[in-house]
């Protein structure tokens, strides 16, 4: 609901709140309300879940069928810390509750798990008619436009016991005037996102007052996103590869790139000529390392395989097969099938003496390198790395600096690549969080 300007001013106190209308906070209101709990969640923006609306416009990737063991590695250095979470609320029980409120799910051929239906609306539609009309529990309260600015902590008293008193700056529909107010809670959930898509929300805007409160907050930076490449002279692309093949697909290709520990690992797929670089499910898949790789050293580099399904024999094979008086492109064309975005890629890339060469052309389309040198700016990013440091957080996501207030989803120090990890991830820890409230609420906490 939206507050009206008359009550904007007026204190509310309750006992549970939650700071955010994406999956993390809506899972936590959840389960709250399921509980027992009096929820109210309060969110930024006029309506919830406009990340994962925005996520699901392609075809909503809920969750991935793998074994659990390799789901797990998917989150690299944080597995340890989301795999418990995980083992409790992982894949099978993301599916059970689609289940639950009426959402057939399938597993496509990539493993990846979708709705029937391939929307995100539908399954958003049941989510909120659960949360105002639960099976059991209290309606879930819904305050929206309401932008936390501000969290402190109020010593306790014989009647409140501890409480934490939060500023919210609002906007009404009936006003044109940003309101302050204030609202007093016994305890509280932070699901406030990462850093991406600003405009849906996410903005990291909390992270600065967080970390003076003594919430140790990692610097948030891009995942899942695009790089700049430094073309053959350093300069991007040129400009006639840019007129002609920006927005062009790589498909049926592999990359091969070094993990920060070390090995390499390659994956297959597809990905997209951007008009500053390479973007696309592929390149997300490498991010994480391919960022750590700039970080660390200026430029990062990965191989790019144009005809995985082919060995480099047969390649140097095809190359070297005369070629009469047919051009480089027609030859490549006709014996290799390369032309389009794959041919420019390569008179992109390498020198006329490596284009004629055969044994040395057949090595650059089996591997040949890319070299990136930024990462594209946060807020086009899929998703964030970064946030709200694990070592500040007790096992049931509560920080230890402010005592009640727990914190759940993206604004956690952690990553993973598309198909369906972030989202799982974030409802595992919105699980745990809430599950962890309700103890501290029954003074059963550790």
């Amino acid at each position: 609901m939206d507050v009206p300007s008359s009550h904007a001013s007026t204190p509310l106190e309750l006992s549970v709140a939650v700071i955010g209308g994406g999956p993390a906070g809506l899972m936590a209101a959840q389960v709250l309300s399921n509980l027992g709990h009096s929820v109210h969640l309060f969110d930024a923006m006029p309506s919830v879940g406009r990340k994962f609306l925005l996520a699901g416009r392609g075809g909503l990737n809920l969750t991935h069928s793998e074994a659990f063991d390799q789901f797990v590695n998917r989150y690299d250095d944080h597995s340890p810390q989301l795999e418990p979470l995980l083992r409790e609320w992982g894949p099978d029980q993301l599916r059970v509750w689609a289940q639950d409120l009426g959402i057939e799910t399938f597993i496509g051929s990539s493993g990846r798990v979708f709705p029937k239906e391939m929307k995100a609306a539908p399954l958003l539609r049941a989510w909120l008619h659960r949360l105002r009309h639960p099976e059991k529990g209290a309606p879930v309260e819904f305050h929206m436009r309401h932008r936390l600015t501000a969290l402190k902590a109020i010593p306790a008293d014989i009647v409140n016991g501890n409480l934490t008193e939060l500023s919210f700056e609002v906007r009404s529909l009936s006003s044109p005037e940003l309101q302050l107010r204030t609202v007093k809670a016994q305890a509280i959930v932070l699901a406030l996102g990462g850093g991406s898509w600003a405009r849906l929300g996410s903005d990291g805007a909390w992270a600065p007052w967080l970390n003076e409160m003594g919430v140790s907050v990692n610097p948030l930076v891009p995942s899942n996103c695009g790089f700049h490449v430094a073309g053959r002279e350093g300069q991007g692309w040129t400009s006639f590869f840019l007129a002609r093949f920006a927005g062009q697909p790589f498909k049926s290709v592999a990359i091969e790139w070094t993990h920060a520990k070390g090995h390499v690992i390659r994956r297959q797929g597809e990905f997209v000529a951007s008009s500053y670089g390479v973007e696309g499910s592929l390149i997300y898949a490498a991010s994480a390392d391919l960022r750590k790789a700039i970080q660390a050293q200026g430029l990062a580099e990965l191989k790019l395989d144009l005809l995985p399904d082919w060995t480099l024999g047969k390649v140097i094979q095809e190359v070297s097969h005369p070629r009469g008086s047919r051009s480089l492109s027609s030859h490549l064309k006709g014996r290799l099938g390369i032309e389009g975005v794959k041919m420019a890629l390569l008179n992109e890339l390498l020198s006329h003496q490596i284009l004629q060469d055969p044994a040395q052309l057949g090595l650059a389309i089996k591997s040949l390198a890319l070299k990136l040198t930024q990462a594209r700016p946060i807020d086009e990013a899929i998703s964030s790395a970064g946030g709200v440091a694990w070592n500040g957080l007790d096992s049931g996501l509560q920080t230890k600096a402010l005592p009640g207030v727990f914190c759940a989803g993206e604004m956690l120090d952690w990553e993973a690549p598309t198909g369906g990890y972030l989202l799982t991830a974030c409802i595992a820890t919105g699980v745990r969080a809430a599950i962890a409230l309700h103890a501290k609420m029954k003074g059963d906490e550790p």
